[in-house]
C-alpha cells in the first residue's frame, strides 16, 4: 500500500513500535487504537492518528501500567474523556496513598528497629506460641509460617511439645516483616534487613529499603507525568511534541 497519501499499514506501525503486526491488529480490536477503515480488499487502513495513539499508549504504560493505559485509551476512543481522566486521577491518588503509607511505615519501622527487646524479663506466660504472636500482631498463623519457610523468622521449638515458641526478638522480627510487606517489599529482599539488624543492631539496611522504595515511587510519578503529557497532546490532537 502506498504511503504517499498519509495512510499506514499495520506492519508500518509494528516496525515503528518494535512489536508484531498482529499486536497492532489486537490494539485496534481492543480499542487501544482508533477504529480503522478498510480498503476494498479488506486491509486495515491506518493513519497518523493511529501512530499518535500508539505513541500515547506506550508512553502511559510505564507510569500507569498496561491495564490502566488500555482502559484510558479505550475510553478516549469511545469519546468518554471524563472516564479516561477519572482513571488517570485514580492512579495518581493511589500513588499518593502509597507515598503516605510508606512515610508512615518508615517511621514505624525505625521505631521497631530501635527497640531493644528485653530478653532478661520474659512475660509472665513465658515465650509466645505462634497463635499468640499472630493475635498480637493481627496476622494469620499461615503468614508467620511462610515467613519462617523463607528464612525470615527463626523461632525455636519447645523440646517437650515441639511447638514453635517466639521470644522478644522473634516478635520484633515478625513485626518488621509485617511492616515491610505492607509497603510491598518482596520477601527475598527483607532478609538482609533482618540480618543486619540481628548482627549489628544497625538500621542502615532498613533505611536503604525505604530509600529504594521512595525512589521507585518518584520514578513512577515522573513516568506518570510523561504519560499524562502525551495523553494531553493526543486529546488536543497536538502532534508537535517530539515522538520518542
Amino acid at each position: 500500500m502506498s504511503r504517499t497519501d498519509g495512510t499506514l499499514r499495520p506492519v508500518d506501525l509494528a516496525r515503528m513500535a518494535g512489536v508484531s503486526t498482529q499486536q497492532i491488529r489486537n490494539y485496534v480490536d481492543a480499542g487501544v487504537l482508533p477504529p480503522a477503515t478498510r480498503t476494498s480488499a479488506g486491509y486495515r487502513r491506518l493513519d497518523d492518528r493511529h501512530r499518535r495513539a500508539l505513541v500515547t499508549y506506550r508512553a502511559m504504560m510505564p507510569g500507569y501500567g498496561a491495564e490502566t493505559a488500555r482502559a484510558v485509551m479505550r475510553a478516549v476512543h469511545d469519546e468518554d474523556v471524563a472516564l479516561a481522566l477519572t482513571l488517570v486521577n485514580a492512579e495518581h491518588a493511589a500513588l499518593h496513598d502509597q507515598r503516605l503509607s510508606l512515610e508512615a511505615a518508615a517511621k514505624a519501622l525505625e521505631a521497631v528497629a530501635e527497640q531493644t527487646p528485653d530478653t532478661s524479663a520474659p512475660s509472665r506466660s513465658g515465650p509466645l506460641r505462634i497463635g499468640e504472636v499472630a493475635a498480637r500482631l493481627g496476622l494469620r498463623t499461615s503468614a508467620l509460617r511462610v515467613w519462617e519457610s523463607a528464612g525470615l523468622l527463626r523461632p525455636r521449638r519447645d523440646r517437650s511439645t515441639g511447638y514453635r515458641v517466639y521470644g522478644p526478638h522473634d516478635v520484633r522480627d515478625a513485626r518488621m516483616v509485617d511492616l515491610l510487606r505492607q509497603v510491598r517489599y518482596p520477601l527475598p529482599q527483607i532478609r538482609p534487613v533482618l540480618e543486619g539488624l540481628r548482627r549489628t543492631g544497625s538500621s542502615e539496611a532498613l533505611r536503604a529499603v525505604i530509600a529504594r522504595r521512595q525512589e521507585g515511587i518518584a520514578r513512577r510519578a515522573a513516568a506518570m507525568l510523561e504519560g499524562s503529557c502525551r495523553l494531553h497532546h493526543y486529546l488536543t490532537e497536538n502532534g508537535s511534541a517530539e515522538d520518542r
